[in-house]
This record gives C-alpha cells, sequence and structure tokens, in this order.
C-alpha cells in the first residue's frame, strides 16, 4: 500500500466503526487479562458466556485460587484448550497475589514473566487496559494487514512492526480495534465482503473486484 493510502485506510475505518474496543466483557484490569488469556484460539463470545459465570463469583486472583483448578473448569470447560489454560490462569493468578500484590503490572515484561501470557496477550492488555501504543497482531489483523497490502510479512512479529511504524500517531491507540473488527466483519478469510468496504480504494487486494458482489 503506497503511503499516500494509509492516512484515509484509517480516516474511513474510524468513520465506519464507531466503537474500536475489544468485545470481550470485563470490568477490571484482572478480569481483562483473564479473558485475553482464555481467548487464545477461542471466539470473544465463548469466553463472555464462561466468563460472565465465572466473575460473579471470582473476579481477583484471590477469588480463582480460592475456587481451586477443578472449581475453575467447571466454568470455563466450554472454551477451547480449557485444560491448559486452567493450569496457565491458576499459575498466573498466584503470582499476581505473589510479586504483584494482585495487581495486573503495566510493562511488558513484567505482563509476560505471567503464565499464560505471550507478546500478543501483552500488547492486548497494554492497549486496551494502560492506553500504550501497542500492536497485538491475531489471524484477523495478520490476514488484513497482508491483504491490504497495509502490513505485509511472513509471520506476526514482522506485521507488528510494520503496522506500528506505518500508522499515523492520532490513529495508533484505537488501531488495533480497527483491523481486528474489519478483519472479523468485512474483511474475512474466505468470503472478504469488498461490496461494502469502506476502504476498499485504498486496499491492495488483487482479487478484490471479484468479492464486490458476495
Amino acid at each position: 500500500m503506497p503511503n499516500k493510502n494509509v492516512l484515509p485506510f484509517f480516516q474511513k475505518l474510524a468513520a465506519a466503526i464507531e466503537k474500536p474496543e475489544t468485545e470481550l466483557e470485563y470490568q477490571s484490569n484482572f478480569e481483562l487479562l483473564i479473558a485475553v488469556i482464555l481467548s487464545a484460539q477461542a471466539t470473544d463470545v465463548s469466553v463472555n458466556l464462561a466468563t460472565r459465570k465465572l466473575y460473579a463469583v471470582a473476579n481477583t486472583p484471590q477469588a480463582i485460587l480460592d475456587l481451586g483448578e477443578a472449581g475453575l473448569k467447571s466454568y470455563i470447560k466450554t472454551i477451547g484448550l480449557y485444560n491448559s489454560k486452567a493450569k496457565n490462569v491458576m499459575k498466573c493468578c498466584q503470582d499476581l497475589v505473589d510479586k504483584f500484590a494482585s495487581e495486573v503490572p503495566q510493562t511488558r515484561h513484567e505482563l509476560e514473566s505471567l503464565a499464560g501470557v505471550g507478546r500478543k496477550t501483552a500488547n492486548v492488555v497494554l492497549n486496551t487496559a494502560f492506553g500504550q501504543p501497542t500492536m497485538a497482531v491475531d489471524t484477523h489483523i495478520f490476514r488484513v494487514g497482508n491483504r491490504t497490502g497495509l502490513a505485509t510479512g511472513k509471520n506476526v512479529r514482522e506485521v507488528e512492526d510494520k503496522l506500528i511504524a506505518r500508522i499515523p500517531q492520532k490513529y495508533i491507540l484505537d488501531a488495533h480495534h480497527y483491523l481486528i473488527l474489519h478483519g472479523r466483519y468485512t474483511c474475512k478469510a474466505r468470503s472478504p465482503e469488498c461490496g461494502k468496504c469502506p476502504v476498499f480504494d485504498e486496499c491492495m487486494f488483487k482479487d478484490k473486484a471479484k468479492f464486490i458482489e458476495k
């Protein structure tokens, strides 16, 4: 994508997406952290269904520890990979209690020291909870970056770095949500809805004309 297309690309996404925010439901930084850990290879819908019930009874690190691993599993068993996620959440909660006074840390290094927290999860928390200009590249954003030509790369880190370098400062804080929502509802994997795409003119997708009537 040529540089001249980048600013109008985000201007149009901003006009089309009124609420650039996560679809995960949470009321605290801790609830956000756990929801993001649970969302790996799972839909936000499935995570929300589980956490609504979980957070009603346990929404602090100590409260989840008090549930025990088996108790936690009973709430998240409808989420993919729930066994390994339960182990990570329990370890994460223990570290939060022992090392961070039950508060979610605000640095990448500290976040990534927690079980179940990799670079992508840390980026989501840093951006959404703490307003830092990070870019969490999931499958949607990886696809949008490569398909549109906004940020091409063979792996998520390449795409992340190129996005951070190209996104106009005015849009950097909300860019993660603009791109993920665009990828989830318009620039879909198998059947992109190019006919209703707000950034059709800026997009470099070579087959976009084929999908106008889809």
